[in-house]
């Protein structure tokens, strides 16, 4: 008997057309945007490489050229310096190809530059750095230059690059973790619609259920089931699509990846089946209780506005703990960042913890409606 009815569940929801719009196609595009409007700024904003910048001799510099060849043979040299005519120089700068011009006169450093930003700056802090130290520099062995550029590459760049992991550390991914977990909470929608379908106020379907012989219990937990099954895979079509289509980074668990996202998948379906089942609201206001429900989780867990989690975080912390998204989110987070799974681990029982309550109330509250006459 629950095999029959998951059967038909099954194959009902796949006539659903709004929901293969909201579970699939919506998220889809919506992820290929994010990758238009996100993709670059990482490295070219935040994530450090070498400076392009063209460097003109007025008249051989040994010294000067010494050290550039010297920083260049490091791991991470901060300029990678091209040797051009000043010609050559100002229309490469024009075209933004490089970052800015160093003049080398009289064995002073000269800079002329574009415009304001990090990369501006390191290139005037290696100038000033230079020409402040040029004496050393020109005095030094020529066996100890080696030693003289790391010191100055070191004064230039004060900040140690430190891998917490291998995991991916482009910030702008957490919108890509939250669009996940706005898919997973979309899953409500069809979580809604159990509630509807064994409610005789709220549809013809809940009516003819209401009347027929099979359990309310077994009628509602192969709807529950089939609904799982149904986000799971939109679950999996989502993380597939942001992996391989369009190429995001998830570190190097993708298997635990699609686990968090079947998790969070049904636990949107049970926050749905939660919601529908309390009060007797009609159907379009359980709707738009539900979407609001998500939405304002989406926000709170910075789907619109990026550092929102890390704000909520510093004055009521409590709230990203209990936050179905911001867990979502966050499991996909600590999944990527840290080397040990346990905080991942936690994550995921929160999800079921969440799951186990939702569809408990949902039960409870679906289960023991009655009706005076049908």
């Amino acid at each position: 008997m629950f095999l029959h009815n998951l059967k038909y569940e099954l194959l009902a929801q796949l006539r659903v057309k709004m929901f293969i719009v909201w579970l699939l196609v919506f998220p889809i595009a919506l992820g290929f945007f994010f990758k238009m409007a996100f993709s670059g700024i990482y490295e070219k904003q935040d994530k450090f490489s070498s400076v392009p910048a063209a460097v003109v001799l007025t008249e051989e510099d040994p010294q000067f050229r010494a050290v550039l060849d010297e920083m260049e043979r490091s791991d991470k040299p901060v300029l990678k310096a091209a040797y051009l005519t000043a010609e050559e120089a100002e229309k490469q700068l024009k075209d933004e190809k490089i970052e800015g011009i160093i003049r080398s006169e009289k064995g002073v450093l000269k800079l002329t530059v574009a415009g304001e930003g990090m990369n501006e700056t390191i290139l005037k802090s290696f100038c000033d750095i230079y020409n402040s130290n040029s004496e050393i520099i020109r005095s030094a062995d020529p066996s100890k230059l080696p030693a003289v550029t790391g010191i100055l590459m070191q004064d230039i760049s004060p900040v140690e690059d430190i891998k917490l992991s291998g995991g991916n550390t482009d910030y702008y991914t957490e919108y890509f973790y939250n669009l996940i977990a706005m898919v997973g909470l979309f899953g409500s929608l069809i979580g809604l619609t159990i509630t509807i379908e064994h409610q005789a106020n709220l549809s013809a379907l809940g009516a003819r259920k209401n009347c027929s012989p099979t359990p309310k219990s077994l009628s509602l937990a192969a709807s529950l089931v089939s609904r799982f099954i149904m986000q799971t895979a939109c679950m999996i079509v989502c993380v597939s699509f942001q992996y391989f289509v369009l190429g995001i980074d998830y570190g190097r668990n993708l298997p635990l990846v699609y686990l968090g996202a079947v998790f969070a998948g049904i636990m949107g379906v049970s926050l749905g089946f939660m919601v529908g089942s309390i009060g007797k609201g009609t159907k379009d206001l359980k709707t738009s209780l539900t979407t609001a429900v998500v939405m304002f989780s989406c926000f709170l867990s910075g789907l619109m506005v990026g550092n929102m989690k890390s704000i909520i975080g510093r004055y009521a912390p409590i709230v990203n703990e209990i936050n179905p998204a911001s867990v979502i989110s966050d499991c996909f987070h600590c999944l990527n960042i840290y080397d040990n799974y346990d905080r991942f681990i936690s994550k995921l029982i929160v999800m079921a913890v969440m799951t186990f309550i939702f569809s408990f109330i949902g039960f409870i509250l679906t289960r023991r409606r009655k009706y005076a006459s049908l």
